[in-house]
């Protein structure tokens, strides 16, 4: 094996090393704007939310198909309101929100609306159970004001799910009724799963020959695996 290519976990070779830390770099790309026509249903529900949602040209960002995934990039102060009209309106449904989540694209490339800053972003994950649908939203925003609305009131199983992005990543969901962690102890300092939050060691039992204390240092102090 090369010194160029990655080892640890899978990859291991010489050191026994199975601690799954690589050291691998990859570029963060969002992809671009999709050009019509997407295919399947996300046309039929792109133009039935236009319809159904007056403000569609300046709430959704852009239409991106993926993977054979649709996937609107949502204002991040008009989210509810769009998640309400594909709730509510006869020809979307959208009656089920399945799963909100964070995602911290610290060096990301692209972005909702091309401001790089906009690292933390918020994944939801909609089905329409009448139509056997499912689509994506995401909203963007900066970690200096990481504020987006709850949509709670319009889907009341993102409550927990709201939480735990917060707990995780320290996006407040301004409008939720019980905005505490979830995951960590009150008092925890910091967002676990931000690209900057520092990986922790872990303190064990036993002491070696020299009658000190061991630790197991954090995976990316304990070798150089570049």
């Amino acid at each position: 094996m090369t010194d160029d290519k990655p080892t640890g976990m899978f990859g291991v070779s010489g050191s026994g090393d199975t601690s799954g830390y690589s050291g691998l770099v990859r570029k963060q790309v969002i992809p671009g704007t999709s050009e019509r026509p997407y295919g399947g249903y996300f046309d039929e529900v792109t133009d039935a939310l236009e319809v159904a949602y007056p403000g569609f040209n300046d709430a959704i960002l852009r239409v991106v198909v993926d993977r054979g995934e649709l996937t609107m990039y949502v204002r991040k102060d008009r989210i509810a309101e769009v998640c309400k009209s594909l709730r509510d309106d006869p020809a979307l449904r959208f009656e089920l929100c399945s799963s909100v989540s964070g995602v911290d694209y610290k060096d990301i490339v692209g972005g909702a609306d091309g401001d790089q800053a906009e690292r933390l972003h918020v994944v939801y994950h909609l089905t329409s159970m009448t139509y056997r649908r499912r689509i994506r939203l995401e909203v963007a925003t900066t970690v200096d004001d990481p504020h987006v609305p709850s949509v709670t009131a319009v889907y009341p199983t993102a409550d927990w799910q709201e939480r735990e992005t917060w707990d995780m990543f320290g996006i407040v969901f301004d409008g939720h009724p019980a905005l505490t962690r979830i995951l960590m102890p009150d008092d925890w300092g910091g967002f676990p799963q931000r690209k900057d939050y520092p990986l922790g060691g872990v303190p064990v039992e036993y002491k070696p020959v020299d009658g000190q204390a061991a630790e197991i240092p954090p995976p990316d102090e304990r070798r150089a695996y570049r």
